[in-house]
């Protein structure tokens, strides 16, 4: 769950995001100003990792050294896939008694040496149900952030047990998580020229890995497919859909049965979504008038260099970060010690999210057995994969979103109401703002409650295939601040009755 807008050279959002902290529990203007230190990248990437409390022990895996694990057997296009025995407590809420979960690699075609690493869950209900692949952000963060934390199978207890998750997506959808871009979690390669840069590499690797996997699974190439993620997905997510419907039009491989695609919090439009801050920042009472009056001078040259990062790329991209990012700087001077990804809470010290657990749970060697990873590293979030993406940022991703529109595709944005970093606000305009057919219908449809078990649990609007959801009592990963709320979202819009009611839950507790 990274963040993207933090301060100059700061680490951007991570689906999952990392959850970057003031610098400390009683930031003062000074505390907070010194993230905007000038520091390279690598080093404020790995002080904000650690207010995660993850302590990964490389920077990315590159070189991954002695493979004795599946990983080294996957290639020739193939998946090298085994599946799982972990220990879980509690009940599952399945009648089917012998679930699939899998863990596998995949040896990327277009790379040096680069395999990928997955987990795949079989559905909890029916096999014929949606296939869905969840991309964390960051850029640079694991999949197992979400796995473990937001929407997966199970949850990590304390004492390092696993127990189910009553709202995980395997509940609705055969569920599948991908450490990705190269680097980042149990994913590697020997070589650093497999880093990927943009999001051409990024969508292109997936591509390539979902063919694998379904080649690997023809029974599931025939269900519907979703991709979904959340914070810096938003730049993941349109260009990897964009590319399946692409590869679907020119009858390259198997045909992918995509539907859609929803993005949480994220970033995909950034100069709407940086002009968006101070106007959340002063109805959230973070700010004052003047305050946000004065902050809005910064604003033309954070817009004129996002125009110069479109047409000249590199370091125009890299000013432009610094430009805007200073909008987001000023806010956190004034605010303090607020945790940008929950407004409602603060941080103790440099500590706002715990995720330790994740990291000593996929140390042991019993679990680290059982997802055949041999001795390779696991990078919790990668600050070399993030300081490769550098130029991709401040990219405008909305603008290949209308044409998958035109084309039938399911869009659904969604966004916790108390996420200040990928703001709910930054996003509804850009959705408001996007050119397509069904622009001025979308704009003038009413706005209703989204209801799950007889209550109010956020609002949306929609119009054909467009939906936008703003979640109640959520921040920045809402399947982590209201479980239900987004189980019921993910089932209710596949079958396509999110957009034409706010379908009541059925979603109950196992």
């Amino acid at each position: 769950m990274a963040s993207t807008f933090l301060p100059k050279h700061t680490l951007l959002f991570s689906l999952l995001l990392f959850f970057l902290t003031p610098s400390s529990s009683t930031a003062s203007p000074s505390k907070t100003s010194s993230l905007a230190a000038d520091v390279s990248p690598r080093t404020q990437a790995e002080k904000l990792i650690r207010g995660f409390n993850l302590f990964p022990r490389e920077s990315v895996n590159i070189g991954a050294g002695d493979v004795d694990s599946a990983a080294s057997l996957a290639s020739g296009g193939k998946i090298v896939e085994s599946r799982l025995k972990l220990p879980l407590l509690g009940n599952s809420g399945s009648s089917i008694q012998d679930l699939g979960h899998h863990a596998g690699y995949y040896r990327l075609p277009h790379s040096h040496a680069a395999r990928m690493f997955y987990f795949f869950f079989e559905s909890r209900s029916s096999a014929d149900d949606p296939v869905v692949i969840w991309l964390t952000g960051g850029p640079g963060c694991s999949s197992e952030l979400a796995l473990f934390y937001e929407n997966g199978p199970f949850h990590i207890a304390n004492n390092l047990s696993l127990v189910w998750n009553d709202y995980g997506w395997d509940k609705v959808s055969n569920l599948i998580f991908v450490d990705q871009p190269t680097g980042t979690g149990f994913s590697y390669s020997s070589v650093d020229s497999d880093i990927r840069h943009d999001e051409q590499g990024v969508s292109n690797d997936l591509y390539d890995f979902l063919q694998a996997f379904f080649a690997a699974h023809p029974q599931l190439a025939k269900n519907d497919f979703y991709i979904t993620g959340e914070s810096y997905a938003g730049h993941y997510i349109p260009a990897f859909a964009a590319r399946v419907h692409q590869g679907n039009k020119a009858k390259d491989g198997i045909q992918i049965n995509l539907k859609g695609f929803a993005i949480g919090n994220g970033l995909t439009n950034p100069e709407i979504q940086y002009e968006a801050y101070t106007d959340y920042a002063l109805n959230m009472k973070l700010i004052t008038q003047s305050d946000h009056d004065n902050i809005n001078a910064m604003l033309p040259d954070c817009k004129q260099g996002i125009k110069q990062c479109a047409a000249e790329g590199g370091n125009a991209c890299v000013n432009s970060y610094e430009d805007c990012t200073s909008i987001f700087n000023k806010i956190m001077d004034i605010a303090g010690d607020i945790n940008y990804y929950d407004i409602r809470k603060s941080c103790e010290g440099d500590l706002c999210y715990d995720f330790s657990n994740l990291e000593t749970f996929l140390n042991q060697k019993s679990v680290r057995d059982a997802l055949g990873v041999g001795t390779i590293e696991f990078v919790s979030c990668s600050s070399t994969v993030y300081e490769a993406m550098l130029t991709d940022w401040m990219k405008n991703l909305e603008a290949g979103i209308p044409a998958l529109l035109e084309d039938g595709l399911k869009v659904l944005i969604y966004a916790g109401e108390y996420d200040l970093i990928c703001n709910w606000l930054g996003n509804s305009n850009w959705v408001h703002a996007m050119g397509w057919s069904g622009q001025k219908q979308f704009g003038t449809s009413a706005t209703v409650p989204f209801v799950v078990n007889g209550a109010e649990a956020g609002l949306m609007k929609s119009y054909g295939p467009l939906t936008f959801l703003k979640v109640h009592n959520a921040g920045h990963m809402v399947p982590m601040d209201q479980p239900k709320a987004s189980l019921q979202m993910l089932k209710s819009w596949m079958a396509g009755k999110v957009a034409m009611t706010g379908a009541d839950s059925e979603i109950a507790p196992s």
